[in-house]
């Protein structure tokens, strides 16, 4: 029996071979490299293996850094938020349609994709921007007679973006958990003279708890370490903290202060991870839509 049982083993490994090569070479050693350098010290002749943890006093004691750091929670929060109550009855509505129309909308959420992620962060210039289309139409319906400056460069627009570009990932996740809940659940519910109200907080939003708790981990994953939205639309006002270490790599040329960052961004995500399992189970985690 052992001779199968090793067998087996290194038929496993085999074939687990090259996932593990890809996350060593991309993930395990680009992050170790990462970790390392955040204890050096950079200055104006380069970085140098000077081990010390002055990066990380000075990013936490800071306040510019620290509440950088809460500013981009804040809003990958609002978005996973804003993305949810936007997802939810698109994917609840959809879930219950039959035929072509259901293929059809199930196809057109996957319209954004088809076009490259920076592009439809673009879109939002010519819509919020002074001379955009929701200015010039409400100069030309005589509502306003300036256009108007808040629309663009803020936070405010950071999110619009965000939302826009990250509600699909949300959407499909819980869709896919209510289109695998079975019909005669709610027939149950409603022989047992459950209003459809109460059927629905009953059954319908436990049962699609495990997509809706995997869409706001992918939405709040992405939306926390975004760049380039907020490069587009945020302005000095909107940045985050993806802007804030990109400055350090590439403006001010300090990768030690910027690896450090970098380091507590990525312990942040962690931390929130394992609290959401801890809360969650890693198995609604991990396969959302298991409804």
């Amino acid at each position: 029996m052992a001779e199968p049982t090793t067998a087996r083993s290194w038929t496993a490994w085999l074939l687990a071979a090259p996932a593990i090569a890809y996350l060593t070479a991309f993930t395990l050693i680009p992050v170790g490299l990462l970790l390392t350098v955040s204890f050096w010290k950079s200055g104006i002749y380069g970085t140098t293996p000077d081990f010390n943890f002055g990066n990380y006093v000075r990013a936490l004691a800071v306040p510019l850094y620290r509440d950088q750091l809460i500013k981009t929670i804040r809003i990958a929060l609002t978005t996973t938020a804003i993305s949810f109550l936007i997802s939810y009855p698109a994917a609840l509505y959809i879930s219950g349609l039959k035929g072509r129309l259901k293929s059809m909308l199930v196809v057109l959420l996957f319209l954004p994709f088809w076009t490259s992620f920076v592009v439809r962060t673009f879109l939002w210039l010519p819509i919020l921007g002074r001379t955009g289309l929701i200015n010039q139409s409400l100069i030309w319906l005589g509502l306003i007679d300036q256009p108007l400056e808040f629309l663009l460069y803020n936070e405010g627009a950071v999110l619009v973006g965000l939302v826009y570009v990250f509600t699909l990932f949300m959407t499909l996740p819980i869709y896919l958990s209510l289109d695998k809940i079975d019909p005669a659940l709610h027939e149950a519910a409603n022989d047992l003279g459950a209003p459809p109200l109460q059927a629905f907080w009953r059954v319908t939003l436990p049962l699609s708890r495990p997509g809706i708790v995997s869409g706001s981990i992918m939405v709040f994953l992405m939306s926390i370490g975004s760049y380039v939205t907020p490069q587009l639309l945020g302005g000095p006002s909107g940045n985050m903290y993806g802007n804030v270490i990109a400055s350090q790599f590439l403006a001010n040329n300090n990768w030690a202060f910027g690896g450090a960052l970098s380091v507590i961004l990525i312990v942040v995500v962690l931390v929130g991870l394992m609290i959401t399992r801890r809360w969650i189970g890693t198995r609604e985690i991990f396969l959302g839509g298991g409804a």
